[in-house]
């Protein structure tokens, strides 16, 4: 399949979810249930795309220094520490499990 073939399917893919958006009745996304999940969509998207960055090395489970560093950012948030000091964590862990060889 020709690149470009695929670069004008998927413009015209985006156009028509950007399309068929605006064209959803305002009283629709007024009721409690669609807001409800439009609010929990992007943080369950969010989270789903980092167990599968984290945990995957592209054909099976993984469980190597990214993990750690997951591991190490969710006890920096359980301590209720601040966003910089979790990310910083989430880094010194991985790096250290890295250098260690794992």
């Amino acid at each position: 399949m020709n690149i470009w073939i695929a670069i004008g399917v998927t413009a015209v893919g985006c156009y028509a979810v950007k399309l068929a958006g605006l064209l959803v009745p305002a009283g629709v996304l007024e009721r409690p249930l669609v807001r409800r999940l439009a609010a929990l969509l992007p943080v369950a998207l969010l989270a789903a795309l980092t167990a599968q960055q984290t945990f995957s090395d592209g054909q099976a489970l993984a469980f190597d220094a990214r993990a750690a560093g997951v591991a190490a950012a969710a006890v920096a948030l359980v301590l209720r520490a601040p966003f910089l000091v979790v990310v910083g964590a989430a880094v010194v862990v991985t790096a250290g499990v890295r250098a260690l060889g794992g």
